[in-house]
């Protein structure tokens, strides 16, 4: 519609996930928004909304890639929340790969196939990090070594792209959605963060969408390169 803005968020067909929270975040502040689930039943699976549009993205298929940002006319946002964890696989060369190709390469393939769109509109990426683009992870190689990479690659994209498309990362704390209830339910482990985190409370997918959308939004126009942390103050622990 006229007027509106138009972004894609990848990996966010999950009603109960980080992605759907942004994709409504981004709704109330004046975007039609294209939501990507890895298959044609996480896309089905998506709340019906008459500003969001569900479609299935294999984030490591680049034909599929270049097919979805092809198709669109406009683009001003893009964010990149698909991912995937495997904490056995992970230590294998092909769940190791697997993880990186997903996190870190797919967010790569959807940022070089929206850049003409996004420069277009002086458009911004943010991607979705993790508290393992900090520190390391014992029990998931792959996902920590691709949220640091992702970091990397959003400070990078950030200089090669200036002043035309700003790129940003946020990292995360521990966020309530689905994907991470194993741990919440897990009283030593849900003990143990809480534990560490100053706010004394895990965060909600909402409180991350609000500033992913602040991200996209002109009131940061001067803001690339950045990774900001949303945490409860996590990160910040000794």
């Amino acid at each position: 519609m006229t007027g509106r803005r138009h972004a894609v968020v990848t990996g966010a067909a999950r009603p109960d996930g980080i992605g759907w929270a942004t994709a409504t975040a981004l709704v109330s502040a004046g975007y039609d928004v294209i939501v990507t689930g890895a298959t044609d039943a996480e896309a089905s699976a998506a709340p019906s909304h008459d500003r969001i549009a569900a479609v299935a993205l294999d984030v490591r298929d680049d034909a599929a890639v270049q097919a979805l940002f092809g198709g669109l006319d406009r683009l001003d946002a893009l964010v990149n929340c698909a991912g995937t964890a495997d904490p056995a696989g992970e230590f294998t060369s092909a769940g190791f790969a697997h993880t990186i190709d997903v996190n870190l390469v797919g967010a790569h393939r959807c940022c070089l196939a929206a850049r003409g769109l996004l420069a277009a509109r002086q458009g911004a990426i943010v991607n979705v990090g993790s508290m393992y683009s900090i520190f390391g992870s014992g029990m998931t190689p792959g996902y920590a070594a691709s949220k640091g990479g992702l970091v990397q690659l959003t400070k990078s994209l950030a200089v090669a792209w200036a002043p035309d498309i700003r790129v940003n990362a946020v990292a995360p704390g521990w966020i309530m959605t689905g994907m991470a209830r194993p741990v919440f339910e897990n009283d030593a482990w849900s003990s143990a963060l809480l534990s560490r985190t100053p706010m004394a409370r895990f965060g909600t997918p909402d409180e991350l969408a609000g500033p992913i959308a602040f991200l996209c939004s002109d009131a940061a126009r001067f803001v690339t390169g950045t990774l900001l942390p949303v945490d409860g103050g996590y990160s910040s622990h000794g």
